[in-house]
């Protein structure tokens, strides 16, 4: 049987854009299937007792700058610190992520694509536009993913539904990876995750 990760990820999360890339190869490795599950954090936060970044206290904010740094020392990875489009509205690209899984497509390469632009080419995913670019570039037709994801609501229903699945799974913040009824939330478990594939 596929072993599979549900993964809920946020695609204006530098702790998501900073795992992503990890991800996929644990997955490869393993044999593993990667289930994209954008959600959304401004639904999740309030109901698992999460604060966006800037209603946070200033020790912690102080510390997740100091974090960042670590990380994108450590892994070796392009990392904005203040990226020029942070906070931004994730739709419509969580839409196109959404219309790509509906339509049987790899969307891996279009949320690593969105993650990017976010924080390593200060680029505005809110902006459909630029979204669509970002598709192109990632080898998909931007403009059919947007179309498909605005033609109707079935989209945003889809994700509600993601972030609806997230509290009931006990993710509270991402990205979290979920395997059976394991959950891992943060990049920095992702040598757990491994662990789990590799017990079956």
């Amino acid at each position: 049987m596929t072993k599979r990760i549900d993964y809920y990820i946020c695609l204006i999360s530098p702790w998501t854009y900073l795992g992503d890339a990890r991800l996929t190869a644990i997955a490869a490795k393993h044999g593993a299937e990667i289930n994209f599950k954008p959600m959304n954090l401004g639904r999740v936060f309030p109901e698992t007792g999460g604060l966006p970044l800037a209603k946070r206290p200033p020790a912690r904010r102080a510390y997740r700058m100091q974090e960042l740094k670590r990380w994108r020392d450590f892994l070796g990875l392009p990392l904005t610190l203040e990226p020029a489009y942070f906070p931004a509205s994730e739709w419509p690209a969580a839409g196109m992520v959404i219309a790509a899984k509906t339509a049987g497509l790899d969307c891996g390469p279009l949320v690593n694509g969105f993650l990017s632009a976010v924080w390593a080419e200060d680029r505005n995913i809110a902006d459909p536009e630029t979204a669509c670019a970002i598709a192109d570039e990632r080898g998909f037709d931007g403009a059919a993913l947007l179309a498909d994801a605005e033609r109707d609501d079935a989209a945003k229903a889809m994700w509600d539904t993601y972030s609806e699945e997230a509290l009931a799974a006990g993710v509270f913040g991402a990205p979290a990876y979920v395997i059976g009824d394991e959950v891992f939330w943060g990049q920095d478990r992702l040598d757990f995750v491994e662990r789990a594939l590799a017990a079956g």
